[in-house]
């Protein structure tokens, strides 16, 4: 090993025994360079590949940090926005947001800033929906929160003419027996699943405050109605430091 790999191993070797636990400071260079005998610059290079690993961040000023780990949200998409369990919300058995109920279940807090505009969406985004190219859709953009910690971004896309003047063009938490869209009388049936594994972008990381290293799925779930055409699209971006995104698929 290079005299800095030997320093990013020790120090890995630190971490993952929890000698280093997570959000604890690494130990000063100077420090550093007395204990390995090494130069700044070694102890440097040596700090940096545990950056790029994802295993250190940098705090404010020149701090460096053990990162900190997340208790994962399990995201059930088998069963998350079933009209079944949206219809019980009327009956207290569920929050009216799914996404709230189960973080709630868990014991946790959630919380969301919505706000909503008028966009031209991304080309996937477009095409899901059927719409023309350079149309317009109704834009819901939501940061998740658990215990005040961000976890998550949900954008979901609508056609403008199936949603104006309903509530989902309030920038707040709506909800209703059997969810919004059904309220109003479109009904989702089918639901059509992307996912895309990949390193967020500048504002998404800006928005979670993403560590270093840290890749990103893309979730995007298009709805439909009886006749096939399309409600909805939701564009959720779920970092992979802590969810966990689980499916049940019959066999038939």
């Amino acid at each position: 090993m290079t005299k800095a790999q030997e320093i990013a191993a020790d120090l890995r070797e630190q971490i993952e025994s929890g000698d280093l636990e997570g959000g604890a400071a690494l130990p000063s260079e100077a420090e550093m360079m007395r204990a390995y005998g090494y130069s700044r610059e070694t102890i440097r290079a040596g700090v940096r590949m545990l950056v790029d690993e994802g295993l250190v961040v940098t705090g404010q000023g020149q701090g460096k940090y053990v990162r900190q780990d997340f208790e994962r949200v399990v995201w059930n998409w088998t069963t998350l926005e079933s009209r079944s369990r949206h219809a019980t919300a009327v009956e207290g058995k569920t929050a009216g947001d799914q996404w709230a109920s189960a973080v709630s279940g868990d014991g946790k807090t959630p919380r969301q800033e919505i706000s909503v505009s008028i966009v031209e969406p991304p080309e996937h985004v477009r095409e899901s929906l059927g719409l023309p190219e350079g149309g317009l859709a109704v834009k819901r953009q939501r940061v998740r929160y658990v215990d005040s910690r961000p976890y998550a971004l949900a954008d979901s896309y609508f056609p403008p003419d199936l949603v104006t003047g309903t509530p989902l063009m309030e920038p707040r938490d709506v909800s209703a027996p059997g969810g919004v869209l059904a309220s109003v009388g479109l009904i989702q049936v089918r639901y059509r699943d992307e996912i895309t594994v990949r390193m967020p972008a500048h504002k998404e990381a800006e928005l979670l405050a993403l560590p270093a290293a840290t890749p990103v799925a893309e979730h995007t779930r298009t709805g439909y109605d009886a006749d096939g055409k399309a409600l909805r699209c939701m564009v959720t971006i779920l970092p992979g430091d802590r969810h966990k995104i689980l499916y049940e698929v019959d066999s038939d």
